[in-house]
């Protein structure tokens, strides 16, 4: 059996839910402190490119199995999302005229 490889990382518990009358989720809130902050950009942060694109940080909110609110953070440094990368790269069709300066 293969160990799993995932591309995220626990941040940690965020805060209970809010319901609505309904019963589904309003909203929910995670607190980090401002060390936290600017450590989670430096590391999580995407990529920028070029034109400036990038320098996102993506997190997601969610139940964990146990039924605890929380919340993760994507690692494009990790090694699951370098292997989709190199997938996704290898799937789009190559062209004779790349890496041409003309």
């Amino acid at each position: 059996m293969s160990e799993q490889k995932y591309d995220s990382v626990l941040v940690g518990y965020a805060e209970e839910p809010r319901y609505g009358d309904d019963g589904k989720i309003m909203g929910w809130s995670l607190r980090l402190k401002d060390h936290e902050l600017k450590e989670i950009a430096e590391t999580y942060a995407t990529s920028r490119n070029e034109q400036g694109q990038g320098g996102n940080v993506y997190f997601t909110m969610f139940m964990s199995k146990n039924g605890k609110p929380c919340c993760r953070v994507f690692d494009p440094n990790s090694e699951a999302a370098k292997e989709k990368r190199a997938q996704k790269q290898e799937a789009q069709p190559q062209t004779a005229d790349e890496g041409l300066p003309f």
